[in-house]
């Protein structure tokens, strides 16, 4: 499952790159959420996917804190590209003759680079929250802000877990494919 999201993410990212008629702000915003759906798939599921065949639950401390940053910064990213998704569509619908003075490459680029800045501070400001050294500290922290700090529980204890990891790891990198399932112009070129 995995190795076939990253394939159909890349897929997507290749065909908006080598297709002129994909050109437009859709398909612009729609690799980029593929590039990050990848990102944010390959910061959990890989390890996972090695400690269901060894048996192994250990993780250090600063590979904790790595992937506690990366997997918060690119699933907030994967929001703040929906949103920018929307806002794009909503223009589409609302401006139809005047979306293609209103969306031009540095526009769409000047949507996108805020969304990622504000997802590395995000991802940083989570992660910083385990930096604490004080176990006073961080209870603190934790109490003001746990409930947007992600926790995976021990499989023996939760059994419910196979299903909190779906939840997670499963809907966001399908995202882009949702989207395409719409797009007759990109089925053609995929079909060619």
């Amino acid at each position: 499952m995995y190795l076939i999201t990253v394939l159909r993410n890349l897929l997507i990212i290749l065909a908006v790159i080598s297709d002129p008629h994909l050109y437009t702000p859709m398909y612009f915003f729609l690799s980029i959420l593929s590039l990050a759906d990848i990102v944010f798939t390959s910061t959990t599921v890989p390890k996972m996917l090695v400690d269901i065949q060894t048996h192994g639950r250990a993780i250090s401390y600063a590979g904790c804190l790595t992937q506690i940053s990366i997997f918060v910064t690119f699933g907030c990213m994967d929001l703040f590209l929906l949103s920018v998704m929307a806002y794009d569509r909503f223009v589409a619908i609302c401006h139809p003759l005047n979306y293609p003075l209103i969306r031009n490459p540095r526009q769409c680029v000047s949507l996108v680079l805020p969304s990622f800045v504000n997802s590395i501070f995000g991802g940083q400001m989570h992660s910083s929250v385990l930096r604490i050294p004080s176990t006073g500290g961080k209870y603190k922290a934790f109490s003001t802000c746990g409930s947007h700090l992600t926790s995976i529980t021990d499989p023996e204890k939760d059994p419910e877990r196979l299903c909190k990891l779906a939840q997670k790891e499963i809907p966001p990198p399908n995202q882009p494919t949702f989207y395409l399932t719409r797009s007759n112009l990109l089925q053609e070129i995929l079909r060619v």
